[in-house]
């Protein structure tokens, strides 16, 4: 087992009296996992999507079943609180605690076995969701709920919550979809539960022990209150508030796993779960229906259920004008039928053409009626997909809101009877309206009667957050006054479990806690929620005391956050897609390590933290110069994709490039920042005698030395730096004519420039074929791309003021200026104008900045080349989070290339890939898409990646294939190059053995 940052001895009693080095050396000896004490890791796990905070005592990462419960058995014996966790995207606060940890993500993730016959799986408590879902497809099933975090949700944290999402319309809650669960007590019973018939009743009752015990108690429980359960339990669809003790009535089958699921940690930790599956819908159609007020839709939500449909949602004019101001999601947004409130319901089929002619007849029937919403009907399983993105978008949609103040957790979850919701929706309104609180989103689970939302609360005043617990106290008695619940899927964890005398009286509320006292009688299980929590007022995560201090002058304007850097630090509201193994690109240091530290909202956790630490007994208290910080941004790859994939825009490469600015003020920064960092000024030198640079970079035994002394992966080769510059030999032919569509400046990038001239060359091809003149900026110019991302910005201020200046001339006659460096790019359109803001320069820059793609995709009389091939395309991540990519795939389409685009970073992400002790992620990042493409691509293929560290990764680990820039195979297509050769032709020259990564390392197939 590994301990990090083990106490010293003298730091034996934390404020609550534990003794932490015992404990250290306890789960050190007796735990096979890793354990760690850190401030870092603490920090990491401070919070979870809620608005409390509360520091673990340590965070346990248990490799396999057996050593969580060790690590259960070790909080026992020295009576220390435990908190197991799945995802950590709990809006309630349940997933926070002074305690430890127990993290089942990164290892217990296995499905244990699959019974097809059976519509079963048995699988362990850190599995994702999707992951289940992605190995059940072959056998034709699924596990039935479906959160909006299914990308990144595990099966334990959704028993731990009784998840639902918006799938529970055709499937039900968690809960109605597990058979049995292996629990464990806080003192150590481990056992299988599930219903129980009378029989099996008498023999655990026969057998004695602490299994007799607790059975004999709730059956004693359940007949003392069965009469009071019976009475103020909302019959309803989404009741998930409380603990579920009416599973245990006899009409129930006494069902031990059903009273335990959404006990939020509280009772028992969750070994393992034997699920039950259902098949998954062959096909499916959307309808969606535009109506004057999100109430209006509300009242029609009912009459959807007839058609038994797998979802029915709802979403309001404000979820959708928010996700406009972001411009997230606008391809969507533009399919909506007319309205201010809509229902989304997706309807199954044995087929495309079944679900379709299901969801027509729905559209006709309504179409029908006096009131008649406007509809529309989907059957394009992509267009599907981005109009649910616009829904499960929500929650980051409705919490930062450019020129509003953010809206928090805190009342987002309340359930009332379906055929009541449009009524609650107005008293709900008005509820608002009294409160002063305004513009508030309100969406969900329509079919199910429940509503989310978030609201601009104050919780940094003594009078705002007075206010916040008066509005929820009010707002709790409304739903009751419908018969509803105070949380229909997030839980009460501690922002409703002060709440539930109110929906479910003092005495039911007692029997809570007599359940509790019988499985935790030392409340050791997640302290303080559900029962006898914490005030929803108390370990707010901003609070009174929320004052985060910034001592040194920003380099970046922030311009979403006001320029405040603690705003941007807070923007992270723990909802965790940055955890997520597929899609999009967002985050690939996480799909490495599987570490919450190395992922967006572990990064921005220690952000906050380090901006308030010092004035709030937080764990890091060296502010800037952090080490725990330091070592949680290493790992970032600065590839920008949560710029793009977070649902509020987090801008991690941002952040680190500004905290490594202010880490490193004033001494001496990494080797590697004065080679890497300062490429451009090298590649000047280098191209004097590109030759005698390359002999020596590749020369066995002084290479290995050279690159040690320069910070560089001994193991990673060395780019060659090509023998003549593109900008040498463009500058010595003839000048060209005058064209048909004018001048085009065409931007002669490091990457470009000094290694692979080829791309440049063919990119003039084809601009001059397009009707272009082409023409080249003055020599010496740099866009200060690798000066950013090492967190140098005062030089790269200078440089790009210098760049823009010297640029001014061409631009401000309308020429617009082709970048072919996806990285550099994006530095002219969003790096720069935020690190120069406010230079008319620099925004000029910005403007006249196009890809290749952008340029030929608005030149209307171009006729691109006939390829007629099939390509694997790498796109840049760079180009997936600033410039977009839509302008490539229409030309891929004229050009006839038939084009399939990966998801994910390739892992190289310029300087990261090359630095020292980054090999090994740098190629697990690769593994998860790109370099599996480029071995099962056929030998015809082509392998297209317009960044050069995409095509430099490729050709160093791609067993033999290369890469090559969209401008080479357009410019190939022009000249007529048999297409039979376009596979064998390189970025550059063909690399030589010696610019291969070695074998042992290039077959690095597993998660570090």
């Amino acid at each position: 087992m590994t301990t990090a940052s083990l106490p010293a001895p003298r730091s034996r009693i934390t404020s609550g009296g534990f003794d932490i080095r015992a404990l250290a050396e306890q789960l050190e000896t007796r735990v096979d996992g890793e354990v760690r004490f850190d401030a870092g890791s603490r920090a990491a796990y401070s919070t979870d999507a809620s608005n409390y905070r509360q520091v673990p005592i340590a965070v346990v990462l248990p490799r396999t079943i057996e050593a969580g419960v060790a690590t259960v058995a070790v909080c026992h014996d020295l009576q220390v609180p435990v908190l197991s966790r799945g995802g950590g995207t709990s809006l309630a606060g349940e997933c926070c605690n002074e305690a430890v940890i127990i993290d089942w993500s990164k290892y217990c993730n296995r499905i244990v076995s699959v019974d097809a016959s059976a519509r079963t799986a048995v699988v362990e408590p850190g599995l994702v969701l999707d992951d289940l879902n992605r190995a059940l497809a072959s056998v034709g099933l699924m596990f039935g709920p479906k959160p909006a975090t299914h990308s990144h949700c595990t099966i334990g944290g959704m028993i731990g919550n009784n998840s639902c999402g918006s799938s529970a319309q055709a499937f039900g809650k968690t809960g109605d979809n597990v058979r049995r669960i292996e629990i464990l007590t806080y003192d150590g019973e481990r056992i299988w539960v599930g219903p129980t018939t009378e029989a099996e009743f008498s023999r655990i009752i026969a057998a004695g022990g602490r299994t007799a015990e607790l059975y004999r108690g709730m059956r004693q429980l359940a007949e003392r209150y069965a009469a009071d359960v019976r009475r103020v339990f909302p019959d309803i669809p989404r009741r998930v508030s409380g603990y579920a003790i009416d599973a245990l009535l006899p009409e129930n089958g006494f069902d031990v796993a059903r009273a335990l699921i959404g006990s939020e940690a509280t009772l028992v930790t969750v070994l393992r779960a034997e699920l039950a599956l259902v098949p998954k819908p062959a096909a499916s159609s959307l309808v969606v229906l535009g109506y004057p007020s999100i109430e209006d839709a509300a009242d029609d939500a009912p009459r959807m259920a007839r058609f038994d449909p797998l979802i029915i949602e709802g979403m309001d004019d404000t979820l959708v004008s928010n996700e406009q101001v972001a411009h997230d999601n606008s391809d969507a947004i533009g399919w909506l039928p007319e309205g201010k409130g809509w229902l989304i319901v997706e309807l199954p089929g044995e087929d495309a053409r079944e679900a379709r002619d299901r969801a027509q007849r729905l559209a006709e029937e309504v179409a029908g009626r006096p009131d008649a919403p406007v509809s529309r009907v989907f059957g394009d399983p992509e267009q599907q997909r981005k109009i649910m993105r616009v829904r499960e978008a929500g929650l980051g949609a409705a919490a930062l809101r450019t020129g509003r103040p953010d809206a928090w957790a805190g009342w987002e979850d309340a359930a009332v009877p379906p055929d009541l919701l449009g009524d609650y929706l107005r008293d709900f309104g008005r509820l608002l309206d009294e409160f002063d609180y305004h513009d508030v989103a309100r969406y969900g689970h329509f079919g199910h009667g429940c509503i989310h939302c978030r609201i601009p609360f104050d919780l940094t005043t003594a009078e705002g957050i007075a206010h916040y617990a008066r509005f929820i106290e009010a707002a709790a008695h409304l739903v009751v006054s419908y018969g509803g619940s105070l949380s229909g899927e997030h839980g009460d964890g501690q922002a409703r479990g002060g709440l539930l005398p109110i929906m479910f009286g003092d005495r039911v509320v007692r029997a809570f806690e007599e359940l509790k006292d019988l499985f935790d009688p030392g409340n050791r299980m997640n302290p303080g929620k559900v029962v006898r929590p914490h005030s929803p007022t108390e370990d707010l995560r901003l609070g009174v005391g929320y004052d985060p201090r910034i001592d040194v002058k920003l380099n970046f304007s922030y311009p979403q956050d006001g320029g405040d850097f603690a705003h941007a630090a807070l923007r992270c509201v723990g909802v965790g897609n940055c955890r997520s193994h597929t899609g999009d690109v967002m985050c690939p240091s996480y799909r490495a390590t599987g570490e919450e530290e190395h992922s967006t909202r572990g990064r921005a956790r220690l952000l906050f933290e380090m901006l308030q630490g010092r004035y709030r007994d937080g764990p890091i208290t060296d502010g800037w110069r952090s080490t725990h910080v330091h070592d949680a941004l290493d790992l970032c790859l600065a590839c920008k994709g949560c710029k793009s994939d977070c649902p509020v825009d987090v801008d991690m490469a941002t952040y680190k490039a500004e905290f490594l600015s202010h880490h490193y003020a004033g001494r001496l920064r990494p080797a590697s920042h004065y080679t890497m960092g300062l490429l451009p000024l090298w590649a000047r030198l280098a191209h004097l005698a590109p030759g005698a640079v390359n002999a020596l970079t590749h020369t066995p035994g002084v290479s290995r030395l050279g690159k040690r002394l320069a910070g560089i992966e001994p193991d990673r080769p060395v780019p060659r730096f090509a023998t003549k510059r593109f900008t040498d030999g463009f500058r010595s032919t003839a000048p060209r004519p005058p064209a048909r569509h004018g001048d085009v400046l065409l931007w002669p990038d490091t990457f470009t420039n000094n290694f692979h001239p080829a791309v440049a060359d063919a990119a003039v091809a084809v601009l001059e074929d397009a009707g272009y003149r082409v023409l080249v900026p003055p020599g010496g110019l740099c866009c200060a791309l690798t000066w950013i991302s090492t967190g140098q910005l005062t030089a790269a201020r200078r440089i790009l003021k210098r760049t823009a200046a010297r640029l001014r001339p061409a631009l401000r006659t309308g020429t617009p200026m082709v970048v072919l460096e996806p990285s550099c790019a994006a530095v002219f359109r969003s790096d720069a104008p935020e690190l120069v803001a406010g230079d008319s320069d620099i925004d000029l820059v910005r403007r006249r900045t196009v890809t290749l793609a952008e340029l030929l995709d608005g030149t209307d009389d171009w006729t691109p080349p006939t390829i007629g091939k099939t390509a694997v395309v790498q796109p840049h991540c760079h180009q997936h989070a600033v410039l977009g990519v839509a302008a490539d795939e229409r030309v891929m389409a004229r050009a006839d290339i038939r084009a399939t685009s990966l998801e994910g970073c390739c892992g190289l992400a310029g300087n990261f890939g090359f630095e020292a002790g980054h090999l090994d992620v740098s190629l697990a990042v690769a593994e998860h898409a790109l370099l599996p493409a480029v071995r099962g691509a056929a030998p015809a293929d082509v392998i297209l990646a317009d960044g050069f560290s995409c095509r430099t990764q490729v050709e160093q680990a791609g067993e033999g294939r290369t890469a090559m820039h969209l401008a080479e195979l357009l410019a190939a297509g022009i000249s007529g190059t048999p297409l039979g050769d376009l596979p064998e032709r390189a970025a550059s020259a063909r690399p030589g053995p010696d610019q291969h990564l070695p074998r042992h390392r290039i077959l690095y197939r597993e998660r570090v």
